[in-house]
């Protein structure tokens, strides 16, 4: 007997739908947060836009009860003595340079048992069940190393030796805390890696040891392109090949001689775009001019950059690459009408 399938229009899927409109577009730095990841390539891609995880509503608002958790961490911490600040919207925040930096949760000045008059700063997080019982069993730098250096930037940026971890089960209201010891070699090699990759012009190799098989990329938001398409899906000026990441933490445009591209500019492109060469699969030709690149696709030179008669733009390219190659009869009706683009 087969079952009825479950109704779109439930109030959890329009709720779900509803956080989906409400999603923040992908932060403009490299987070703190973010350095533990073993991936340099994952790391690349996603300080550049080109691969931007999308989360279903259901995952949108598990993270939503992980925000809101903090808040009654911290009444909590404060009901039994200790002096937290900087948390909520007073977050203070650590920048590094090079596009590296980060918001600490909070801080806690004094009152933690184990070290009453020793600063701290502060890591809240929420877990499932199966991940606080290995969190318990194994501590939070062999259960979950992302944490850990996260937590060892931060200290390197306030100058706080020591980090309180405190960590929630979704499941049963356990708490789990630990302290952790600041330890140099670790945040300095995290924040000098968060630099490298950050200002590196090229897309790092991906995961050493990795493939379509292993357990870290199947379940990385970029799996599709690393090992089936190889194509971002995302027009901004991070995915451009005129743009540079600058050690200011700012952006170029070699295309326009602009320095310090505005953040809201960015995600837009504008539309002298052309894709970056390690964004498609396709072999870069000679291009046009300085501004102008051409792409083999389907056999066929493919023109990209400001779109006229017979040059494509980013957009169009990226939505049908092969009507942007093979159709004979685009280009007489791009002349005719000038302001006709491949839309699909």
């Amino acid at each position: 007997m087969s079952k009825i399938p479950d109704p779109m229009n439930t109030i959890q899927a329009q709720i779900d739908a509803w956080h989906e409109t409400q999603a923040e577009p992908p932060r403009p730095h490299m987070g703190a947060s973010t350095l533990g990841h073993p991936c340099d390539r994952w790391l690349w891609l996603s300080f550049r836009w080109a691969v931007q995880a999308k989360h279903p509503g259901r995952i949108l608002r598990l993270f939503r009860r992980g925000q809101n958790e903090e808040a009654t961490i911290v009444s909590d911490l404060r009901a039994i003595g200790l002096d937290v600040r900087g948390a909520g919207k007073q977050q203070a925040r650590v920048d590094f340079g090079a596009h590296v930096s980060g918001s600490l949760d909070a801080t806690i000045e004094s009152g933690v048992p184990e070290a009453p008059k020793k600063r701290h700063i502060a890591e809240f997080k929420t877990h499932s069940k199966k991940s606080f019982d290995d969190l318990e069993k194994n501590g939070v730098e062999k259960s979950k190393p992302q944490h850990f250096v996260q937590m060892q930037v931060y200290m390197d940026g306030t100058g706080i030796d020591r980090g309180l971890y405190i960590a929630v089960c979704k499941d049963d209201d356990r708490i789990y805390t630990e302290r952790v010891r600041y330890d140099e070699d670790v945040a300095k090699k995290a924040i000098d890696r968060g630099q490298r990759i950050a200002l590196a012009d090229r897309m790092p190799e991906p995961l050493r040891g990795g493939g379509p098989s292993w357990h870290e990329c199947k379940w990385c938001p970029a799996y599709e392109f690393c090992w089936q398409i190889k194509k971002t899906q995302n027009v901004n000026c991070r995915t451009c090949a005129h743009s540079t990441a600058k050690p200011d933490s700012t952006w170029r445009c070699e295309r326009h001689d602009a320095d310090g591209i505005p953040v809201e500019f960015q995600r837009q492109a504008c539309d002298s775009h052309v894709l970056h060469p390690d964004l498609v699969p396709w072999q870069m030709l000679d291009g046009l001019d300085e501004w102008t690149a051409r792409w083999e696709i389907e056999g066929q030179p493919v023109a990209n950059g400001e779109p006229c008669a017979h040059v494509y733009s980013s957009r169009e390219i990226l939505v049908n690459p092969k009507a942007c190659a093979l159709n004979e009869e685009l280009p007489t009706w791009r002349a005719e009408f000038k302001d006709a683009r491949v839309v699909g």
